[in-house]
Parts: C-alpha cells; sequence; structure tokens
C-alpha cells in the first residue's frame, strides 16, 4: 500500500476535524446559557379551554352550520337539531289547553245552575218552615178546642199529623239544602281541577318551547370549532356531542417545574412565554396555577434525593386582551418554553423582554 498516495487526503481530513472540534468546543463556550441564576423555564405547550356543543334532549341532527377550523362568536347558531315531533306534541299540549279551557266554562256554568238550585231550595224550605208554622198553631187551637169537647179527637189527631207531614216536609227541604250546597261545591272543584289543567297545559307548551328553542345549538362563547362530533342524520342521546371549540381567549401554557422552584412562585408571578414556531416574539403572562400534589413521583419520599424529584404542574395564562387581538394567530398544541422571573431583584433580560406582533 502506497502511503504517500494517501498523506494530502489524510492532512486534509485532520484539518477538517480538527475545525469540526474547535467550532463545536467555541460553540459550546460561547452558547446563550440562559438568563442567569434569577429566573426558571420549564417546556410545554400551548392549550386553551375546550368546550362541548351537546344536544339537551335525544334527537336527529338535522344541520350543522359550522366546519372545523371556523371562528364562532358567543349565541351564533352552529347546529339545528329535528323539532318534528315536539311540534307534534307543542300541538298536543295545545289541544289540551283548549279542552281545558272549555272545561273551566262548563264547570263555571254548573257552579252557577247549582247555587240557583241552593237559592231556590232555601226558598222551599222556608216555605215548607212557614207551613209547619201554621200546622203547630191550628194544632194547638184544635187541642185547646178539643179538650173543652167543642172538637172531636179525630180533628186533633188530623192537626197532629199535619204537623208531623210538615215536619217531614222541611227536612226534606233541607237535605235538598245540604245537596244543593255539596253540588256547588263539587263544581267548584271542578273548576279548580279544570283550572290546574289549564296551567299544566300552559306549563307544557312553555317547556316544549324551550325545548325547540334548545334544539338550535349556540356557541357559549367565542371560540374555534375544533371537532366536528356528530354528522346531519345522526341521532344523538340527550347530552351528546355535536361540535367540540376551543375558547382562544382562554388560552395558557402547561409546563413542569421542581419542587424546589415550584415551591416559591405564587399565583400570579410575571412569565414570558417563547415559542418555538416563533421564537422572536416573548409573549407575556401570568403564573394562574401551581399544582398542589406532585407529578410522575414516588407516593412516598423519604430522602432529600427523592425530593429534588417531585415536579409541580404549572400553568402560565396568557392575557385576553392580547389574545383577542391576535385570535387568527392563536393556536393550541404549540411547544415552547415558559420563564419565570423568581428573584423581584433583577430584571429581564434584552432577550426575553416582551416582545409582541403588532
Amino acid at each position: 500500500m502506497n502511503l504517500a498516495r494517501w498523506k494530502p487526503a489524510l492532512r486534509i481530513a485532520a484539518m477538517v476535524i480538527t475545525i469540526a472540534a474547535a467550532g463545536v468546543a467555541a460553540w459550546l463556550y460561547l452558547r446563550p446559557q440562559g438568563p442567569g441564576p434569577g429566573f426558571v423555564n420549564g417546556n410545554g405547550r400551548i392549550e386553551a379551554i375546550e368546550i362541548d356543543v351537546a344536544a339537551k334532549t335525544a334527537g336527529r341532527l338535522r344541520e350543522v352550520l359550522v366546519d372545523e377550523g371556523d371562528f364562532v362568536s358567543a349565541g351564533q347558531p352552529l347546529a339545528h337539531m329535528d323539532t318534528d315531533t315536539l311540534k307534534a306534541q307543542r300541538s298536543e299540549a295545545e289541544a289540551q289547553l283548549a279542552q281545558a279551557q272549555t272545561a273551566i266554562q262548563t264547570a263555571e256554568t254548573q257552579v252557577s245552575q247549582r247555587r240557583s238550585e241552593y237559592a231556590s231550595a232555601q226558598a222551599t224550605a222556608a216555605a215548607h218552615a212557614a207551613g209547619r208554622e201554621a200546622a203547630r198553631k191550628l194544632y194547638e187551637r184544635t187541642k185547646i178546642l178539643a179538650d173543652k169537647g167543642s172538637v172531636s179527637r179525630q180533628a186533633l189527631d188530623d192537626a197532629r199529623a199535619d204537623v208531623d207531614a210538615k215536619q217531614a216536609t222541611v227536612a226534606a227541604a233541607q237535605a235538598q239544602i245540604a245537596a244543593a250546597k255539596a253540588a256547588i261545591d263539587t263544581s267548584l272543584s271542578q273548576v279548580t281541577s279544570a283550572s290546574s289543567a289549564v296551567d299544566a297545559a300552559k306549563a307544557t307548551i312553555v317547556r316544549i318551547d324551550a325545548d325547540i328553542a334548545d334544539s338550535t345549538l349556540t356557541s357559549p362563547r367565542d371560540g374555534r370549532v375544533q371537532y366536528r362530533v356528530a354528522q346531519p342524520g345522526e341521532v344523538v342521546g340527550a347530552g351528546g356531542k355535536v361540535l367540540n371549540l376551543v375558547d382562544l381567549g382562554d388560552v395558557y401554557m402547561s409546563f413542569f417545574l421542581p419542587e424546589t422552584v415550584a415551591g416559591k412562585i405564587a399565583i400570579g408571578t410575571e412569565a414570558h412565554i417563547v415559542l418555538d414556531a416563533a421564537p422572536q416574539y416573548v409573549i407575556p403572562a401570568k403564573v394562574s396555577f401551581v399544582a398542589a400534589v406532585a407529578q410522575f413521583t414516588p407516593k412516598t419520599v423519604e430522602t432529600a434525593s427523592e425530593r429534588q424529584k417531585l415536579m409541580f404542574r404549572v400553568k402560565a395564562q396568557i392575557d385576553r386582551a392580547l389574545l383577542l387581538k391576535h385570535l387568527k394567530q392563536v393556536k393550541t398544541g404549540v411547544p415552547g418554553v415558559a420563564w419565570i422571573k423568581v428573584d423581584p431583584a433583577v430584571e429581564w433580560p434584552a432577550s426575553l423582554t416582551v416582545k409582541v406582533p403588532e
């Protein structure tokens, strides 16, 4: 083998390796080492509050008015459920309402009739009472005359029998008064029952109207459609999901910090977020949540070294006004780094000062 022939190539290779090694060493020496000990950071992803738009009652999905990725505003109609069954139920309830209203009129007429019968029974009873009183007085006069022998004992017996007959007539008239009064009470209860039926029918109509109104699924807040869970023509159950929305005005980054750091962070602490997809921007945020329970750590911690492994979930909430200003640029799932200043005495370095799109 002729080594002299390969010496120039070997020299070039050695020079390339030497230059590469020097470059790596220089990069390792000169690369940014972070803003300093007054700051901590955690890797995470952008997340947002998700909202499921669901059917209140079971039924067939008639149409969906939006597509995945569409921006929607609060109160905007998103889908319609079929309402044929509800409309039929409403017609039935309206018929029941009309029937109950007619029953009220009938019952009120019966009340008037029973009151007339009651008044008539009272007048009849008064007349019979007057006839009884006259028969009693006739009997007393006849008894005096019979004691003197002026009239026969038969006349006295007839007078006594007439008093007894008039007394029975009065009792019958009083029974008719009681019956007429009971009939009035019955008619009044029928009026009450019919009125209750009217109220029930009206309440049913109100409920059905509410169900018909709820058959139009609307957006509870501003956001973006993430998924269409159901398609037109499908039957969904009560509470069945139709759409999934994300509230782009409630966006945050979730990340994890060790126990020694998480314990120093208070709610409201300033945070800055740098996204992998847009490293030229630094997004302002505030800590809105620090978990009370450690994640992916042993249940029982016995040593100091184990305590260093404790990791707590932290959320950095992005300002809502900033999100709404750049709503169309907001994306969930984007990875990035959240920086938190744990030493209030230090200032944010120039590389982490807030920089947002105009």
